[in-house]
């Protein structure tokens, strides 16, 4: 074969298959929309604009050169995550974030609730200084929330961590992650029964005085 045929193929192959994980990436999303509201979960992607933020941000980090890590944390906060639709992040965060992920997207992202979140806050401040661009999700996609009270958080139960399995297997199966990592025990937890023959490293989450374990489990694995 020619070079500049070949050229032309392996550019024709690569368009092809990420147009297939585009194509993958808005199906998870619109299988996000299943979860029902109950009087414990709340799902922020029965919001339009919340999904389409999804959406947006696992496109932009489908583009992202270089090492491929996948980081599982526990389950949307009430401040964060269930008001952006973007696992480990806030309003505030991503209106005031310098970082290129953010400064590439956030035109595109429609929040209608600014409000901070200490953990978004101290995982985009360390990422900053960062060349790799993790991959965040969560054990439990929805937002745990004590009876009928939306402004708390709860961690989620056992049940609610195995129906995150199989969301993080097909997320995994999109983004094809070189690492994988939990940030806490649920993460953890979530990330060990998904991928029981990969070796899951264990990250202490930032908060609660985890900060200084939370940067130095960051640094190992990346």
């Amino acid at each position: 074969m020619r070079l500049d045929c070949w050229i032309v193929w392996n550019i024709g192959d690569q368009l092809i298959r990420l147009n297939q994980r585009m194509s993958s990436i808005e199906s998870f999303v619109e299988s996000l929309k299943l979860q029902q509201n109950t009087s414990t979960v709340s799902n922020p992607y029965l919001s339009d604009d919340l999904a389409a933020n999804l959406q947006c941000y696992l496109e932009a980090m489908m583009s992202v050169a270089g090492k491929r890590v996948l980081l599982v944390g526990e389950a949307p906060g009430f401040k964060g995550c269930k008001l952006t639709g973007i696992p480990f992040s806030s309003g505030k965060m991503i209106k005031d974030s310098n970082h290129r992920l953010f400064r590439s997207i956030k035109k595109e992202l429609t929040i209608s609730e600014i409000d901070s979140e200490n953990t978004a806050t101290m995982v985009w401040e360390y990422l900053a200084r960062k060349r790799t661009i993790p991959l965040f999700w969560n054990s439990f996609p929805f937002h745990p929330h004590p009876e009928n009270n939306l402004h708390k958080n709860r961690a989620p139960n056992k049940n609610e961590i195995a129906t995150g399995v199989s969301y993080l297997q097909n997320l995994a199966e999109i983004f094809q992650p070189e690492r994988i990592a939990g940030i806490g025990h649920a993460g953890t937890r979530c990330a060990t029964l998904a991928f029981p023959d990969r070796e899951i490293a264990y990250i202490r989450h930032p908060s609660y005085g985890g900060k200084s374990d939370f940067v130095k489990g960051m640094n190992k694995l990346l």
